[in-house]
Formats: structure tokens, C-alpha cells, sequence
């Protein structure tokens, strides 16, 4: 089995509703999100998914939520807009993009809120 990652930096801010702490008031982060996809054959290249295929498909989510407020945004005006959530809303939305190819599908996504706490989704 290969796996292949892409890993991107987005802004975003947002407030998890009635927790008693910090993270209850209005706050921002610089996200850091790596997406890793896994295939058991190569494709005519050699590669499993071109990396810059990875990190447009990547990119094409990261523009739904780069420089707004998560609370605004769907699913997470209805969810709160936590590390695990945001890393199954990336995994959701990538999975989605990737059935289009025949040899590779989602592993995980990892989610770092900040350089020391990070979340990871996959089935």
C-alpha cells in the first residue's frame, strides 16, 4: 500500500459556543491540515496521485473556510467548529473529490489547531 500526503496552512476564526474557557470567546488560528491518501497500485507515472493534483483538490477545500469566521459556515453553523470536526468536514469533502479516481481514496486527515494539538479523522 502507498500513501501519499499534502499538507496546506489556512486562517480561520471561530468560537466553540458555551465552553467555559478561553476557547469560548471569539479567537483565531492558523490551521495546519495535512491530507493523506492511500493506493495500492501506481498509475502509468509511477505515482499513486501527482502531488499537485493533491494540493489542488486540497486547496479547493481550504477556500471554503480560508479567512472566514467557521461559525458562519456550514456544517459548523449547526456543529461546532472543533479540530474533530473540521478534520471530518476535510475528510468528508476530500473523499468526495477523490471518487473520480479509480486507484486511490482517502486514508486521513490530520488537523493541527496549533503547533502542539492536532486531531486526525479516518475510518
Amino acid at each position: 500500500m502507498y500513501k501519499i500526503s499534502a499538507q496546506k496552512r489556512f486562517s480561520a476564526s471561530h468560537i466553540i459556543k458555551d465552553y467555559p474557557g478561553e476557547c469560548g470567546r471569539l479567537h483565531g488560528h492558523n490551521w495546519n491540515v495535512k491530507v493523506t491518501v492511500k493506493a495500492k497500485e501506481l498509475n502509468d507515472f509511477g505515482m499513486a496521485i501527482d502531488f499537485k493534483e493533491l494540493s489542488q483538490i486540497l486547496n479547493e477545500v481550504i477556500e471554503k473556510l480560508d479567512h472566514y469566521h467557521l461559525n458562519d459556515i456550514p456544517p459548523f453553523n449547526e456543529i461546532q467548529p472543533t479540530a474533530e470536526n473540521l478534520a471530518k468536514f476535510f475528510y468528508d469533502e476530500l473523499k468526495s473529490k477523490l471518487a473520480q479516481y479509480k486507484n486511490v481514496e482517502i486514508d486521513s486527515v490530520e488537523i493541527w489547531e496549533t503547533e502542539k494539538y492536532s486531531a486526525i479523522y479516518q475510518e
